[in-house]
């Protein structure tokens, strides 16, 4: 079942043309505003995935808003899980924006699941998306804090940059930054300085094996590549020579936004193994940005 804003109503035929759509995929109308709509979906489940959350890297809204929609949302949706009596489990959607800002830790230590993001070095930097980097992490911690007081079963995924194959019409974030090489825009190349990236297939794959592992517990980090601009630049030459590449002068003044190393061992621990690399994440984002006439 997929919830989704009623004024959004109009561009799903991406969702309803899918194999076995039919059969297998219904569609309510759900607002985070109005998170009491999110019910009728929610009724008769055993599982909850909760990837919803405003996106605006723009800033369009205030820090304020997006916080206050995306946690009172969030409490709705828990609170019809609970009312539910019929959910064992719900899959929480954080991000490694969650993680990654991180003060407690040395600069050579591994960002793992203990870390959490300092809002207010995030909010004394001015960070690129600041306004979602403290919201994402302050859900997630509103998310925690409910599951413990109503004792909900929760379980929260914290993907880096997600890429691959798109089915929506627009290009997602995630996958333009991680394509800022192909598209020379120089405004990203900051956050390809050193980072992570990861397929989505094996984002939607870790979800559902975190909900199937009864084991599960906690937060789990979700990165599968680790690398430089350096060595994103000499993959993308090497693989599709097609695209000219910038020089590292055009990112040699850059500030990166530096992340230490990621640990998913834990994820790695329940059993769970990466079955995407970079190849497959770069051929099927440059396939589906073809196929769309984004590239």
């Amino acid at each position: 079942m997929f919830p989704i804003s009623p004024e959004r109503k109009r561009d799903i035929s991406y969702l309803t043309n899918l194999p076995g759509a039919s059969e297998r995929l219904n569609i309510f109308n759900a607002d985070l505003d109005k998170p009491e709509t999110f019910a009728p979906a929610i009724e008769d489940c055993v599982g909850v995935f909760h990837t919803a959350h405003p996106l605006d890297f723009a800033d369009k809204e205030t820090e304020e808003v997006k916080i206050k929609r995306a946690t009172t949302g969030l409490q709705g949706i828990l609170q019809a899980c609970v009312d539910s009596k019929t959910v064992k489990r719900v899959v929480y959607t954080t991000s490694i924006s969650a993680f990654a800002f991180s003060t407690t830790k040395a600069d050579s230590d591994l960002i793992d699941e203990s870390c959490w993001t300092d809002v207010e070095l995030i909010r004394s930097v001015g960070a690129f998306g600041g306004s979602y980097i403290v919201a994402k992490t302050i859900t997630e911690k509103a998310a925690i804090d409910f599951a413990e007081k109503n004792g909900l079963d929760l379980v929260t995924v914290g993907p880096t940059w997600a890429t691959g194959p798109f089915i929506c019409p627009h290009l997602p974030d995630s996958v333009y930054v991680a394509m800022a090489l192909i598209f020379g825009d120089k405004a990203h190349y900051e956050h390809l300085k050193s980072t992570s990236l990861i397929h989505v297939d094996d984002v939607a794959r870790a979800h559902i094996h975190l909900f199937e592992y009864p084991e599960a517990k906690g937060r789990y980090l979700c990165a599968a590549v680790e690398f430089t601009i350096e060595e994103l630049c000499e993959f993308i030459s090497t693989r599709y020579p097609e695209y000219k590449m910038p020089t590292p002068d055009s990112w040699k003044d850059l500030v990166p936004v530096k992340f230490s190393g990621l640990s998913t061992k834990k994820l790695e621990e329940t059993g769970f193994k990466y079955e995407n690399g970079l190849v497959e994440m770069f051929d099927g984002s440059i396939k589906c940005c073809k196929e769309k006439s984004l590239l």
